[in-house]
């Protein structure tokens, strides 16, 4: 089964994957993000733009998931924002028809939610959130069209209770979490120290 986690940069779609991805057993968190910072580093400064503008990209992915879904035993969870109706197509709609079991859902929190969350993520010396606090209106409005489905609100709500109902609604169970706050909080920052991007 493939759990695609689609939302607004910074509103949580990494830490609900890797929280998922513990939770379940065999789960894998595929990220799609990596072959799109990959096909940057390919391009000449001037040629990089939005790589899931390249039609490789969209190509990549499908080709890569479908891999790893054809050869994992248990949920594989992707954590990616597509909000362009036809990237949708081409990438969500393409596994769906490859035949893969296929829950998607949108986490949404309202824009001062998601700003104050980038302003917690961001280290200024390393990379800016610019380019995603920009997007983040326009992301919030693509995302309530029907084509994106399940949509799971998560203001005020903490990682593993979000987790929890995406589980629930892909039809899953998650094992239990005897974690105490300060694990949990360890284990976000480490989600998000192995995720930060540089240049």
């Amino acid at each position: 089964m493939l759990i695609w986690i689609n939302g607004p940069f910074g509103v949580g779609k990494t830490q609900v994957a890797h929280e998922l991805c513990r939770r379940l057993p065999g789960g894998f968190v595929c990220d799609p993000e990596q072959l799109g910072f990959g096909l940057h580093r390919m391009l000449p400064g001037p040629l990089r733009g939005d790589f899931q503008d390249l039609p490789a990209w969209r190509r990549g992915t499908v080709e890569m998931i479908d891999r790893v879904l054809r050869a994992s035993a248990g949920p594989v969870i992707v954590p990616m924002t597509v909000v362009d109706p036809r990237y949708h197509r081409e990438t969500v709609g393409a596994l769906r028809d490859a035949g893969h079991r296929v829950h998607h859902v949108a986490l949404l929190a309202s824009p001062e939610t998601v700003r104050r969350r980038l302003r917690g993520r961001s280290v200024p010396l390393l990379r800016g959130e610019d380019w995603a606090v920009a997007r983040i209106d326009g992301c919030l409005e693509a995302l309530r069209r029907p084509e994106f489905g399940v949509r799971v609100v998560t203001d005020g709500r903490t990682v593993p209770d979000i987790a929890e109902e995406v589980a629930r609604g892909a039809g899953l169970r998650l094992t239990p979490s005897s974690d105490g706050r300060v694990t949990q909080f360890l284990r976000r920052t480490w989600v998000s120290v192995r995720h930060i991007r540089i240049g």
